[in-house]
């Protein structure tokens, strides 16, 4: 009976999957919508590198660590999540990058951007690609990698400081940071660069916050602080 439960407690909600789903192929869509076509061969690159970096995260994950997507699906209905970041979660998770794609589809439409050279778009995919790798590298390293901020005293929470832990203290949103910055680039939609700049002091606040929250409340975690200095940008924050 006690295996049946527990296994019952670990086992991934169905409405996680579907949400997962829903996110990993019609997010990144949202620039085609904006752009009214589909003849668009850099929004195709964004789309299949989107998809990609979400799967193959999970994948890895999965083998390592099943729980862990679990409460990537459940955190938001915790009852310690902290209600400040039920909403900051949802505007640099969902709100604020739908609208960035939206006004890049849009760009892209109607060229309100002046042309961007060959070389700004190529930077834009490498970009991308390293803002995907790092925010990937945390969320394997990082068992505790939840959707909102709460102390997970149900899972055992604990400081990581390995990987990309050990350099900055949130890298998993610096990796947001720089993909949302690589986005518009790597399109050629410049006038992109406005939300994601609401989207940079929205993460800024954010990662504040948490950091705060995580000294206050996380055993270890304000030592760990001491060693690893920056929060979000190596050298500057």
């Amino acid at each position: 009976m006690i295996d049946h439960l527990t296994n019952e407690k670990k086992r991934v909600p169905l409405s996680a999957y579907v949400i997962f789903v829903v996110y990993t192929l019609f997010f990144p869509a949202v620039i085609f919508l904006g752009a009214g076509t589909l003849r668009w061969p850099m929004g195709w690159w964004y789309y299949g590198l989107s998809v990609a970096a979400t799967i193959i995260s999970r994948i890895i994950v999965a083998r390592v660590n099943l729980d862990q997507l679990r409460e990537r699906g459940t955190s938001m209905s915790a009852d310690n999540a902290k209600s400040w970041d039920r909403t900051l979660s949802m505007l640099v998770g969902l709100v604020i990058p739908v609208i960035t794609l939206v006004v890049i589809g849009l760009d892209h439409r109607w060229s309100w951007s002046p042309v961007v050279a060959s070389w700004l778009s190529t930077l834009g995919i490498l970009l991308l690609v390293l803002g995907y790798s790092l925010a990937t590298w945390a969320f394997i390293v990082n068992q505790f990698f939840s959707g909102v901020v709460r102390i997970q005293v149900d899972r055992g929470h604990f400081v990581i400081s390995a990987g990309p832990y050990g350099f900055v203290r949130h890298p998993g949103y610096l990796g947001g940071l720089i993909s949302i910055i690589a986005t518009p680039i790597m399109l050629g939609t410049l006038w992109g660069l406005v939300p994601v700049a609401v989207y940079i002091a929205v993460l800024v606040m954010r990662t504040a916050l948490e950091d705060r929250t995580l000294q206050e409340e996380l055993p270890g975690y304000r030592e760990y602080s001491q060693r690893t200095r920056y929060r979000l940008l190596p050298g500057v924050w």
